[in-house]
């Protein structure tokens, strides 16, 4: 009983403030006069992200009264995690490489492949909103490098808020 079910404590409305800490984000590395104070900007930007994000997952799910790491919600993170790593790993070997210019593309594309793969435990705007991010992110890789930072903001930003704000209205908070 406990693997049919689906893990539905995805919160719409911290997925929605995650997107607006990107939002902010961008404009303010676009502006960092060197490839070290942009990715800090992002990283920090990355890290608040995920706080507003776990703290929103937490509460949603104690209201819900859902387990975080049994069941569906165990597969959500086993499934969300490993592309979240490899980013990790290709952050510090792209940017290692003096190749920062294809950091937003790595990004967007495995951030949206945790989505989707952790996103086959949850509801069905979760994959979905998975698939957006790995298409944004295979196109940040044709867009000029200029552009990377308004791809993240449109990514991160835009696709977090407009998704959020379907999985608060359908599934609550």
């Amino acid at each position: 009983m406990e693997r049919a079910g689906s893990f539905t404590a995805v919160p719409g409305w911290g997925t929605v403030a995650m997107g607006f800490v990107a939002l902010v984000a961008a404009p303010l590395a676009y502006r960092q006069p060197t490839s070290e104070a942009w990715l800090v900007v992002w990283l920090i930007a990355a890290a608040l992200a995920v706080c507003l994000g776990l703290g929103a997952m937490i509460g949603k799910a104690r209201t819900a009264k859902a387990p975080l790491l049994r069941g569906a919600g165990r597969r959500m993170v086993l499934g969300f995690a490993p592309p979240l790593a490899a980013g990790l790993v290709l952050t510090a070997v792209l940017y290692s490489a003096g190749l920062y210019e294809l950091l937003p593309g790595a990004w967007l594309l495995l951030y949206g492949v945790g989505v989707m793969t952790g996103g086959t435990f949850s509801v069905g705007a979760v994959p979905v909103m998975g698939l957006c991010f790995m298409i944004a992110g295979a196109f940040a890789f044709l867009f000029p490098t200029g552009w990377g930072d308004a791809l993240m903001a449109t990514g991160f930003g835009g696709l977090n808020i407009v998704f959020g704000i379907i999985i608060a209205r359908k599934y609550g908070g």
